[in-house]
């Protein structure tokens, strides 16, 4: 798609709303007056259930944010938690919003969801807004203003819809093609594939479903799963599978037995060309740190750069809460902010680093700050001063626990948020959204933390936050941390490219990921699209709004392919093995719960290294492997003055450092998996068909071969399969074409005949289907549930799925049944979708003239295939299949 038209104000009007009070009108909120306390829309009642506005839009839009403005002061009646539905018609609409607003004047802006869950953006004509509840109790919900902006351009949203419309009209003939074939009616299943050019699913899964379902031809099946999973058609579903994080705990120092000591708040990039691990500074709950740090990963080996930087030119002094970031182009490493106990004054020698400060004391808030910026060469392992002050460069002021991110093929530093270090300690500042041009040394205000554009989404201002680079789509993102007193779990992508940003999650928390926190980290795998979070501190109910840890670990995966995304809890190996979890070596049990630590990820392996941090008040978050260190620990504990109570408390500060790495099920696991069911259904049908014995050396060799009998749920699977052997109906029981009724004896020619078998249809004289009974009436016995009213005549309400799956398809007797058509997914052409003249007839391989002497296949076998191959769907990519759901599911009205 070409580019966006610009963001304008939307007009709209007001049509329609649940109720009002008194001169509180709906249409009140077209007006922004906040000195006005009556210019507003006011619910009539306090109960908070079932209230609405309805806005409608002048033009069909694609809506992009919404606005809410406020009375000049905090009311009562200002809504609180709210949400906000949107479509092109009243009547049919899809949650886009769920948000709160504050109890302030300020106005406040929010990104609406404008495109749906595999990215295809949908017009949006209405507007419905619900309030859920006041921030006054017992008062009724108000809002006092509403604007709205998006892009109104005629031939951009004209595009907009034409291609949504096109989606939702593939949408449903997919479902309604899933439904045929679900009830085997192979024929008008084919027609419609013919002539629509659609493609229900990935042409190797179309030909699994024929050997599975139509023809029962096993050996053929298994060899396409190898297909299947070659296509990588498996990869996403192993990617989508919760995976359990394996943490080893890494011992090994230097040459002299020393690795870095006991720290939170320092910084560490990687070098993953190199496999170098670089670690600067910190806080060890004394003093601020300035030792400089390499691990070597191939030797797995600590090696100390410089014990105090500060004796060095031009390098950087003691600090903590600073950003570093590696140029694996130019081999440089970069250096910014801090919250440290003094920095360099006007006139003194850079290099000087720490001189007359006490280092006994908390770190504080500098009184003249500057905003310091260094580079370090790794090859010449020299320090440059590059910028004394930045903030005088249109560079961000001195700041601390904010996020730094580098594109080295652009050579760009990205630079956002963190709070102000001014030397004013009663007021909070924080920083905007800058960028670092590398190659002419030249900063850009990217976004102003106190911009309220009416046009753009603008980032909150924040701190403790996490932000990644996704170097492919060039886009920062950016979520969580810290803003005035609130944890925030909102999460915002920037599009470097189009300046543009766009709210990803208001909560994610609500959509399935982790709580509200602080200082949690996050890195980015690019190839896999993921970005994993190790979260830190947060705030809950449960601790009556205090901050504190989890009491266990708290790590997420954030999958971002598909926007939204999605969230996924890593699982620990205890969770899937017992008996990790009783390990006594500390190197075989998992990280505590912190804060303040660095994790950096190395791409080439697929491996976190996590160091260091703040493990919360000692005696509450206690873990067995740090007990065996209590030796060596009796630097890391430091005393604090715990706000408002005046008692004092020891902090745990931490020096262990860990790798980890991400387990997930492999491509020959699916297989064997997949294997294992198809195996089953063909050890069921060998029951029923086959000697017993030749059955049981099948269960024993063919079927136990692809079974873990480590898996307790599997094993007891396997064992159960025997009770077939044992109620499986004798081969000469099983009914066959010729076992077949005698013909009855008709008392009339004219009389039509009951079939129990089929569904007769005649017409009711204008082409509508009725239900052929003795006298042309509908026949109650056939509905599921008694009716209060008769059914209107000339309207079948007797389909019988059953009859409908054991009535045998003409498409199933015909060798190469099915038109081709285009193969979307695949990029070929011509794809029949009964699999292709290479796999010949469909059912039983013999002419029409026999059709009556082959096997048939009953409505008891299809549907058992069925769900075989349905079951194997699960481990099949998204566009690949068929939908996930049924067609009736959106048959719900009928009969309610």
């Amino acid at each position: 798609m070409s580019a966006e038209p610009s963001i304008i104000p939307l007009s709209y009007t007001v049509p329609d709303s649940s109720s009002y009070t008194g001169r509180y009108l709906p249409r009140n909120i077209l007006v922004d007056n906040p000195e006005d306390q009556g210019s507003r829309w006011s619910t009539a009642i306090q109960s908070n259930s079932n209230h609405w506005i309805l806005l409608q839009l002048n033009k069909l839009a694609v809506l992009k944010q919404i606005t809410f403005g406020k009375h000049h002061k905090p009311h009562p009646c200002t809504m609180k938690e709210f949400k906000v539905f949107a479509g092109m018609d009243s009547e049919h609409m899809a949650e886009v919003l769920h948000a709160s607003l504050k109890n302030d004047p300020n106005k406040e802006h929010f990104s609406v969801r404008h495109f749906n869950s595999i990215g295809i953006y949908f017009p949006t004509r209405y507007i419905k807004i619900v309030p859920l509840s006041a921030h006054g109790q017992n008062y009724n919900s108000s809002i006092w203003h509403v604007s709205m902006s998006g892009i109104e351009d005629e031939a951009f949203v004209g595009r907009i819809k034409k291609n949504y419309d096109e989606f939702r009209e593939t949408q449903l003939l997919r479902h309604v093609l899933k439904h045929l074939r679900q009830r085997r009616m192979l024929t008008p299943y084919s027609s419609i594939l013919s002539r629509s050019g659609l493609q229900i699913e990935h042409p190797l899964v179309s030909k699994l479903h024929e050997n599975i379902v139509l023809q029962g031809n096993w050996e053929q099946a298994m060899d396409l799963l190898n297909s299947i999973s070659s296509a990588s058609l498996f990869d996403s579903y192993l990617h989508r599978c919760q995976p359990y994080a394996v943490w080893k705990r890494i011992h090994d120092t230097n040459t002299n037995g020393d690795v870095p000591p006991l720290r939170a708040g320092h910084a560490m990039c990687i070098d993953h060309v190199n496999g170098l691990i670089y670690l600067f500074g910190g806080w060890d709950g004394v003093k601020s740190l300035d030792d400089f740090w390499v691990f070597d990963i191939k030797r797995s080996r600590w090696s100390i750069i410089s014990q105090v930087t500060s004796r060095e030119h031009n390098a950087p002094g003691a600090r903590s809460c600073h950003k570093m970031v590696h140029d694996p182009k130019l081999g440089y490493i970069y250096v910014l902010g801090r919250l440290g106990d003094e920095e360099p004054k006007a006139g003194q020698e850079i290099s000087s680093g720490r001189s007359g400060t006490d280092t006994n004391t908390t770190p504080t808030l500098s009184l003249k700050p500057i905003s310091e910026f260094y580079r370090y060469h790794i090859e010449t392992r020299k320090w440059t001063c590059l910028s004394y002050d930045v903030a005088s460069s249109n560079g961000p002021p001195l700041i601390f626990d904010h996020q730094m991110v580098m594109d080295s093929e652009a050579q760009m530093l990205y630079v956002f948020g963190g709070r102000v270090v001014d030397g004013n300690s009663d007021s909070v500042k924080y920083s905007g959204l800058y960028s670092y041009n590398v190659q002419n040394n030249k900063w850009r205000l990217l976004q102003h933390p106190d911009n309220v554009s009416h046009a753009s989404v603008n980032i909150p201002p924040r701190f403790g936050h996490s932000m990644v680079l996704e170097p492919n789509s060039r886009q920062l993102f950016i979520f969580a941390g810290q803003l005035n007193d609130k944890f925030l779990s909102d999460m915002y992508s920037y599009d470097i490219a189009t300046d543009t940003t766009t709210e990803i999650f208001s909560n994610f928390t609500s959509a399935g990921g982790p709580g509200a926190c602080f200082t949690q980290r996050a890195v980015i795998d690019p190839r896999l699209h993921e970005i994993y979070v190790f979260c830190g501190l947060t705030r809950g109910h449960q601790n009556g709004g205090g901050t504190y840890l989890a009491s266990g670990p708290s790590n997420w995966v954030y999958r971002y392919s598909s926007q939204p995304g999605q969230w996924t809890r890593m699982l620990s190996e205890a969770d899937v093995d017992s008996s990790k979890g009783t390990e006594e070596e500390d190197d075989s049990v998992e990280p505590v719960p912190r804060y303040a630590h660095q994790v950096v990820y190395d791409p080439n392996t697929r491996t976190v290294y996590m160091h260091g941090g703040n493990a919360g008040f000692a005696g509450a978050l206690e873990r067995h492997q740090y007990e065996n260190d209590r030796d060596d620990a009796e630097g890391e504990q430091e005393t604090l003055r715990r706000e408002g109570d005046g008692s004092t408390e020891k902090e745990k500060r931490l020096g262990d450092f860990w790798k980890m790495s991400l387990v997930r099920p492999s491509r020959d696991e699916i297989l064997r998996q997949a294997k294992y069911q198809i195996r089953q259904q063909q050890f069921r049908e060998m029951c029923e068909e086959k000697p017993a014995v030749e059955a049981l050396s099948f269960l024993r060799n063919e079927v136990s071969s692809v079974v873990d009998h480590s898996n307790p749920k599997e094993a007891e699977t396997f064992r159960s399969l025997l009770t077939h052997l044992v109620m499986a109906s004798p081969i000469d029981s099983l009914p066959t074409p010729d076992d077949e009724a005698p013909p009855r004896k008709r008392s009339r020619p004219n009389t039509p005949e009951k079939d129990s078998s089929s569904v007769p249809v005649s017409t009711n004289g204008v082409g509508v289907a009725s239900l052929n009974g003795t006298n042309g009436t509908v026949n109650r016995s056939t509905i599921g549930t008694a009716t209060k009213s008769s059914p209107r005549p000339g309207i079948n309400f007797g389909v019988d799925k059953e009859k409908l799956q054991s009535s045998e398809d003409p498409v199933e007797y015909e060798s190469d049944p099915n038109p081709s058509f285009t193969a979307v997914v695949s990029g070929s052409n011509n794809v029949s979708i009964g699999g292709g003249d290479d796999l010949g007839p469909i059912g039983d391989h013999s002419s029409s003239s026999d059709r009556h002497h082959h096997k048939p296949l009953t409505q008891k076998r299809f549907e058992q295939r069925n769900e075989v191959f349905e079951s194997l769907l699960e481990f099949v990519a998204e566009e690949a299949k068929q939908p996930d759901r049924n067609l009736l599911d959106f048959i719900d009205w009928f009969g309610l």
